[in-house]
């Protein structure tokens, strides 16, 4: 494990020329506080590997955001980054979605894919990579690694206390999740996209529909609508955020 004076110049060093193989340095280095973190949330009605891949995912993106000029340390700024997004994550995927049989099995096959890719790599394979892989198409490609197994936030947990609703046992950080929603400033800035996007976000996002019948509404493909809703979150997040 890199000591706390290397860890400092290697981010330092990563700050200055964005290199990925610095980054994925750090990464490696730090990748026992997501797994310490995903094991915590395990037992709550998702599985462990799909909790590992989003403190993954949140650590690396961490690390990518993460300045050692403002003077705290980097596990002090990761840990509450990857436990929101554990947290989010249980929330958006509270529905219950009932998927093809073909897109469940996928799924489970693209995340052990991406899981040892990562190992391996410090990164997450491309679209393009898993597809040849996996023998299946980049759109299916997308959809499965879109799809997470659904879990109520009113499902019964035990905890030291004794049962409750897993909601209850979710710890709340500073709630920026639920004041990022409410934001009128959001409004705002969606009312600045332009029509197509705004029109993703309208059937996406209030609508519920899925990227497939997005796709079909405005006549383009689900990877189309894949790309601008990433490109959507982007905008919006660089703006609030």
């Amino acid at each position: 494990m890199i000591d706390a004076k290397e860890t400092e110049r290697l981010f330092a060093e990563y700050r200055r020329t964005g290199d990925i193989s610095v980054r994925n340095k750090l990464v490696e280095n730090h990748v026992y506080i997501a797994e310490i973190l995903a094991k915590k949330f395990a037992g709550r009605g998702v599985e462990y590997d799909d909790l590992l891949q989003v403190a993954y995912e949140a650590l690396i993106s961490g690390v990518e955001k993460f300045n050692p000029d403002l003077g705290v340390q980097f596990t002090t700024y990761v840990i509450p980054t990857i436990t929101g997004m554990i947290k989010n994550y249980f929330r958006d995927y509270s529905r219950s979605v009932r998927l093809p049989r073909r897109i469940y099995t996928l799924a489970v096959k693209v995340r052990a894919e991406v899981n040892e890719y990562f190992k391996e790599h410090g990164e997450k394979p491309t679209v393009k990579q898993l597809s040849q892989k996996l023998g299946a198409s980049e759109e299916l490609i997308i959809e499965a690694l879109e799809y997470r197994a659904p879990v109520s936030l009113d499902t019964t947990v035990k905890s030291e206390d004794g049962e409750g609703r897993l909601y209850d046992v979710i710890p709340d950080l500073n709630n920026s999740f639920e004041r990022f929603e409410d934001s009128e400033s959001l409004k705002t800035e969606i009312r600045k996209l332009d029509p197509t996007e705004q029109k993703v976000v309208k059937l996406r996002f209030v609508e519920g529909k899925s990227q497939s019948e997005v796709g079909k509404i405005l006549g383009v493909s689900q990877m189309f609508v894949s790309r601008a809703e990433r490109k959507i979150v982007e905008k919006l997040k660089d703006a609030l955020l």
